[in-house]
Order: structure tokens, then sequence, then C-alpha cells
């Protein structure tokens, strides 16, 4: 069975956690629970993951980037974030440009 942008899109909103920046070291890290960030992370960097892989381009386009992908990638907590194959598919094709989609932010839970 192929794997379609479709269901990367639908992958990259089933992520699970978020995610903050760490001042301190400079780098993203993840939780699951907002609440258990330290004070080296500024609350308005906590996003949830299924958000944070998105960037906004223009107006409601947003482009799925394997960059931010790769940054929850190299936490390898992949069970506990619900990674799903056709997000690891993309990763895998990087030969074929990053998906850009018309899409709106989720609301936070």
């Amino acid at each position: 069975m192929s794997t379609t942008s479709a269901d990367i899109c639908a992958a990259a909103d089933q992520l699970n956690g978020f995610v903050g920046f760490n001042t301190k070291t400079a780098t993203h890290i993840v939780r699951f629970s907002e609440d258990s960030f330290g004070m080296d992370i500024a609350e308005d960097s906590i996003t949830p993951a299924c958000e944070f892989v998105w960037q906004q381009q223009a107006d409601e386009v947003m482009t799925l980037k394997r960059e931010l992908i790769q940054i929850l990638l190299d936490q390898n907590i992949n069970d506990r974030l619900h990674f799903g194959e056709s997000l690891l598919v993309y990763m895998r094709r990087q030969d074929l440009p990053e998906i850009s989609a018309q899409r709106h932010l989720k609301a936070r839970i």
C-alpha cells in the first residue's frame, strides 16, 4: 500500500507531547505535560508536537518541516510521541519536496 501526503499529514496531526525550547542548552525538549517543563523553558515556546512540526508559510499554508520532525526523532521516544510509519516514510524520502498544505493551527488542549 502506498503512503499518500494525506496519510503523512494525518500522522503528523497524531503526534503526542509538547515541545519547548530550553534557553540554557539552546535545544528543544519534549515533555508529555505542559506543566512538566522547568524554568529554563519559556512558556511561549511550549507547543504541541503536532503543531511544532509545521511551519507557517503564507496565510493558511503551512509546510511539514523535516528538520523539525528530526528534532523529535533525535529524542528517541518515537513510541511515546506516537510516530506513525507514514512520518518515517516521509523522513526517508528526502528526494521528495516537503509537503505544504492549507491548514489551521489546532487549539491547545
